[in-house]
């Protein structure tokens, strides 16, 4: 697939100034691809290749990102390893079906994704009152379900990547983990590798649409730099009050769009 695009200076922009807030929006908590993907669209973009071409900026800001975490993330290689091959595998997965799903199917699922990732995050703070244990002394069972969880979510990251890091903090929470900086640490590394899988299957298969692509690259590398290095500053509760916020008002849209 090859895709042509003629963009103006305010499409220049406004790609710009989204793929800054999306790249700093996954990394404060996730759900960068809910500001990046509509952007996209707006902009002129196939549905199947403006999720290829959000996976892909927002993939480059993810890395960004991941710098100013480092700190926070303190995981042993019993929990990580698994974690990260289930992340492979799904990734990958994920991926090809979404190559394999027509665009009129993805538009109507998409609402339901967003609802379902949006009302994962909101309550994922009631589906558990444990400490933060499973980075340490996770037990087999325990890291067994974590990665399980793992697969599902991955799988569901590679065929779209709006509210895979809500999808993580939440899957992180439930497991036992309260450091809402801790989880995003751990939560970026997934995501990045999660990510990178689906990127590459969409760039062998050619569904990049590399012209607004490049512009949003530029911002979500800025935006999720310093994205994760002020979230830190930020109270808790104002991060997880803004994610709601907007993964409730693109739900809303997209139910209305596709309905």
């Amino acid at each position: 697939m090859c895709y042509i695009f003629y963009l103006d200076l305010h499409t220049i922009f406004f790609l710009f100034f989204a793929g800054v807030l999306g790249g700093a929006l996954n990394a404060v908590a996730g759900g960068g691809s809910f500001i990046a993907f509509p952007a996209l669209l707006f902009s002129g973009v196939a549905p199947i290749s403006a999720n290829a071409t959000n996976a892909t900026a927002l993939w480059v800001g993810v890395t960004a990102s991941s710098g100013a975490y480092r700190k926070h993330l303190d995981i042993s290689r019993r929990v990580m390893i698994p974690l990260a091959v289930t992340s492979v595998i799904g990734g990958f997965a994920g991926a090809f079906l979404l190559l394999r799903t027509p665009a009129h199917t993805f538009l109507r699922v998409l609402p339901w994704l967003m609802l379902g990732a949006t009302l994962l995050f909101i309550f994922s703070g009631r589906l558990t009152r444990g400490t933060n244990r499973m980075a340490h002394d996770a037990s087999r069972t325990a890291i067994t379900v974590a990665a399980l969880f793992e697969l599902v979510v991955a799988v569901y990251g590679g065929y779209f990547g709006g509210g895979v890091g809500i999808m993580n903090l939440a899957m992180l929470a439930a497991l036992g983990m309260t450091d809402i900086h801790a989880m995003n640490a751990l939560k970026v590394v997934l995501a990045g590798i999660i990510n990178a899988m689906a990127v590459i299957t969409f760039i062998v298969a050619g569904a990049v649409a590399w012209k607004p692509g490049v512009i949003m690259i530029a911002g979500a590398i800025i935006g999720g730099y310093f994205g994760a290095h002020y979230a830190q500053k930020l109270p808790q509760a104002w991060i997880r009050a803004f994610v709601i916020a907007v993964g409730t008002g693109m739900t809303i849209y997209f139910f209305w769009k596709a309905y």
